[in-house]
């Protein structure tokens, strides 16, 4: 078994395939490093979902081992094993019928914590956020706008403190502006808390900009793992067109000042 001290979640000649041969992930192998954030970049249907979904077992490999901290994602408790993981979606994925603050609160509270702690944890996740607690707490889903809902869903990811944090396109349908605001303080928490991130998105400049590594899908297979500064540099040709729509739209920008 590969030593597993500095990785947090690990593929090894991974597949996931549907109807018997159509296969969505092939042979994937991949390491990734506690406390690092890893952007999963490619096009729609590339399998970047699909990979995030199989480290918290929403989906199973067909062929091959998922490890969280070492072990097989088949040897965990599922429950255990999705309560160990942060999970924030694109639209955030609350419960339209719960409040801020029990959305936020659920994961605390299935974990049988006190009331006071619980408490004491959803106002200071939804300060992480940029909401106050007194202000929010007590509004339903559709009281919130994009930009607030995608707050909390990101704070009640967090709520239980997991090492581990799934994102998938969080702020994908959120205006520019907003989403701006967004990835700057989600830059801010990545610097305090340290935590393992895997972030599914199709935005280059958004992979540039947040991950520690960009690990690039296309057609179900990883074509290759970059730091930033790497990618901007490759020649390698699955890369060439993302680098020519990130300068393409650099170019415009600048044409426009």
């Amino acid at each position: 078994m590969t030593d597993s001290a500095g990785t947090a979640i690990e593929f090894v000649h991974v597949h996931y395939r549907i109807n018997g041969n159509q296969s969505l992930v092939s042979d994937l192998n991949l390491a990734i490093q506690r406390g690092e954030t890893l952007m999963l970049l490619g096009r729609s249907g590339s399998g970047k979902t699909t990979t995030l979904k199989l480290i918290n077992r929403i989906l199973t490999a067909t062929q091959g081992e998922v490890r969280v901290d070492g072990r097989s994602t088949a040897a965990w408790d599922v429950i255990q094993l999705r309560r160990h993981i942060g999970y924030a979606i694109q639209e955030a994925g609350l419960f339209p019928h719960y409040t801020v603050q029990e959305n936020v609160a659920l994961i605390p509270k299935l974990e049988g914590w006190q009331q006071d702690k619980i408490k004491a944890r959803v106002q200071e996740v939804l300060h992480m956020v940029g909401l106050q607690h007194d202000q929010y707490a007590g509004r339903y889903p559709d009281q919130l706008s994009g930009g607030q809902r995608q707050r909390v869903g990101l704070a009640r990811a967090m709520a239980a403190d997991p090492p581990v944090l799934l994102m998938d396109e969080p702020f994908g349908a959120l205006d520019p502006i907003t989403r701006a605001e967004l990835q700057q303080e989600f830059m801010e928490l990545k610097k305090r808390l340290s935590k393992t991130v895997v972030f599914v998105t199709h935005d280059v400049a958004e992979a540039l900009m947040l991950g520690d590594r960009i690990a690039l899908m296309d057609s179900g297979a990883l074509k290759g793992v970059y730091t930033p500064a790497a990618f901007l540099r490759s020649t390698d040709e699955f890369v060439q067109p993302y680098l020519g729509a990130y300068r393409a739209g650099h170019q415009i920008l600048n044409a426009g000042e």
